[in-house]
C-alpha cells in the first residue's frame, strides 16, 4: 500500500504492476499485490475487465451515504450503491474476493447501527472487511474507537458470518502507522 489514489494515474499503474510482475522486473506474483481505491467507479470497472489476479481493497468506512459522505467526498460524486454495483462486477469479472478497508471512529462510524448497515451492505458478497481502530493524528478531531466497541463492532459482523479481521497496530508510535504519514515540523 502507497499514498494517493492509484487510480487518478491509471496508465502508469498499469505500467507499473507489468514492471513489479514481469520475471526481468521485480517478479512479484500479482496474487501478492494489492491495489486501493476511494472509489473511483469507473476505474474500478476498467480494472475488472484487466482481470489482474490483484486484491482489490476498497477504503469504504461507512454503508452509510451521509456518513461516508464526511468521511470520504468522492462519495459525493460516486455513492455506495454505485460503488457496490462496480464492487460487484469486478468480483464476478474476476472471481476475486475484495476487501473493504473500514476505519473506525468513535461517534461517527463504530456503532450498532453502522456494523447493521456494514453487514446488510456486504453479505452474500464475496469480501473481506479489514477493521481499522483509527489512528491518533495531532490536530485532527477524529478519536480512535474504544476496545470494548471494537470488540462489539466485529462480533456483529462475524456473528452475521461475514469475513473480518482487526488490523494489526504498528508504527503508531513513532506517527508512521496508517493515516499518520506527514509533514511535521520540529518546535523551537
Amino acid at each position: 500500500m502507497g499514498i494517493g489514489e492509484p487510480f487518478d494515474n491509471y496508465d502508469e499503474l498499469m505500467k507499473f504492476l507489468n514492471i513489479i510482475n514481469s520475471k526481468d522486473g521485480i517478479n512479484i506474483g500479482m496474487r501478492h499485490i494489492t491495489i486501493s481505491t476511494s472509489g473511483l467507479v469507473p476505474r474500478v470497472y476498467g480494472f475488472a475487465d484487466e482481470n489482474l489476479q490483484c486484491t482489490l481493497a476498497v477504503s469504504l468506512h461507512s454503508a452509510i451515504d451521509e456518513v461516508r459522505n464526511m468521511l470520504m467526498p468522492i462519495n459525493r460524486k460516486y455513492n455506495i450503491s454505485e460503488l457496490i454495483k462496480a464492487c460487484d462486477y469486478y468480483i464476478s469479472k474476476t472471481n476475486r474476493r475484495i476487501t473493504f478497508e473500514y476505519a473506525l471512529i468513535k461517534d461517527v462510524n463504530d456503532g450498532v447501527n453502522d456494523a447493521d448497515a456494514l453487514v446488510k451492505l456486504l453479505r452474500g458478497k464475496l469480501c473481506h472487511i479489514n477493521l481499522i481502530p483509527i489512528n491518533p493524528v495531532s490536530g485532527k478531531a477524529h478519536i480512535r474507537s474504544g476496545h470494548e466497541r471494537v470488540e462489539k463492532f466485529k462480533k456483529i459482523i462475524e456473528d452475521n458470518g461475514l469475513q473480518v479481521t482487526l488490523r494489526r497496530e504498528l508504527g503508531t508510535d513513532i506517527q508512521g502507522a496508517c493515516g499518520q504519514l506527514r509533514k511535521n515540523y520540529i518546535a523551537r
